[in-house]
């Protein structure tokens, strides 16, 4: 018995000195990279890197502080305050911008603003009309130029990311408005019969397309935003019951969320002119989120510029409010809002003066507010 247990210890340690050794041909020999001297280190880097430049492309890899950055390109949204609440001055460009809310709350209102502001610039927008409901003369009265602006109507889902796709990688477009998430059905909805199920057919669509558009979104530096409805999940008991359609996939990929509610109806005596609109920025990856703001939108009008500079010069101390009177630098701009709004809507020059000097308080300086220009220096590193 005790010749067996011998042999049997014999083959144990037979076969765990074999693991051993085995497990240390496997194990990565440190002891060569612990001994590479710095210069070493540097120069199989350089050459991972020219490697990589060679098979990808110059700018594949680089080192964050190689070369200046400039600022962060945006759009004005045409509401001052919604601009300081997005922290850099408008909607990026480059990125996904999603903007939600109710019905009538003013997503629409406030995307058009942002593609005349980019026209303004010399930009060349677009708006996939899924919805087949823009309305020329409004946005005209929004300040876009309609006959500048490209529009497409498109049949389904499909068509209408494909005629994304293709405008973004033209490289020629600044910005482009789809209208809205839930009108993108899918091809294979619209050909099949009323009451067939086609359950996450288009969140798996919105997946595919903004996995396809995100990189070109970036190289091309256009905005894309993205319109989108609420719906109620059932059978929720705690937290908020609204979702968005179209998946999570966009949820995502955007950068900037903008959730926009009507929360009072502004009126002229007894008629209704306007309404008084809260946008919640609900995801931020270029500034701090979570912040609001508010103003005035009119009917047929839009967005109220004056009115917005009005809030935000009373909020910084650059209006000055004696009960109903509104005074800036010594000038009285008129007894209630109202007539303040009407004062700086006659006088434009005074209203770009108000403007810059909200703007320098607030730090969004005007240098943010237009396209880099490629003659200018370049910034110096950060």
């Amino acid at each position: 018995m005790s010749v067996v247990t011998s042999n049997v210890s014999g083959v144990m340690n037979e076969k765990t000195t074999q693991k051993k050794s085995r497990g240390s041909r496997r194990a990565p020999d440190l002891t060569g990279m612990a001994s590479m001297g710095a210069q070493d280190r540097d120069k199989s880097l350089d050459t991972a890197i020219a490697q990589i430049e060679r098979q990808f492309g110059k700018g594949a890899v680089m080192r964050l502080g190689q070369e200046g950055r400039a600022p962060i390109e945006v759009i004005p949204t045409g509401a001052i305050a919604l601009d300081v609440a997005l922290g850099i001055g408008g909607l990026p460009r480059g990125r996904v911008v999603e903007i939600y809310g109710p019905e009538s709350s003013g997503k629409t209102t406030l995307a058009l603003h942002a593609l005349a502001n980019a026209q303004k610039a010399g930009g060349v927008a677009g708006f996939i009309d899924a919805e087949h409901a823009l309305d020329p003369e409004y946005a005209k009265k929004l300040g876009v130029d309609t006959d500048a602006l490209l529009v497409s109507q498109p049949d389904n889902g499909e068509q209408a990311l494909e005629i994304a796709d293709m405008l973004i990688r033209s490289g020629a477009l600044d910005v482009v408005v789809i209208d809205s998430v839930a009108a993108l059905v899918p091809r294979a909805e619209i050909e099949g019969e009323m009451g067939d199920s086609h359950v996450g057919l288009q969140a798996r669509l919105m997946s595919q397309a903004l996995r396809k558009l995100t990189g070109v979104i970036s190289s091309s530096k256009t905005t894309a935003i993205f319109i989108n409805q609420l719906r109620e999940k059932v059978g929720v008991m705690f937290g908020s019951p609204e979702t968005t359609t179209g998946g999570k996939a966009l949820k995502f990929y955007a950068s900037v969320r903008l959730d926009v509610r009507r929360i009072e109806t502004l009126k002229d005596g007894q008629d209704p002119v306007g309404s008084r609109v809260r946008v919640k920025v609900v995801k931020n990856k270029m500034a701090p989120p979570f912040r609001q703001a508010e103003f005035d939108m009119l009917f047929g009008e839009g967005v109220s510029r004056e009115g917005s500079l009005i809030d935000l010069g009373v909020e910084h101390g650059i209006v000055r409010k004696a009960g109903a009177w509104y005074t800036y630098d010594g000038d009285q701009l008129g007894q209630g809002k109202e007539n303040a709004r009407k004062f700086l809507r006659d006088n434009p020059d005074l209203a770009e003066e108000l403007e810059k000097k909200i703007k320098e308080k607030v730090g969004i300086g005007p240098q943010v507010d237009q396209p880099a220009d490629e003659s200018e220096p370049e910034p110096e590193d950060f």
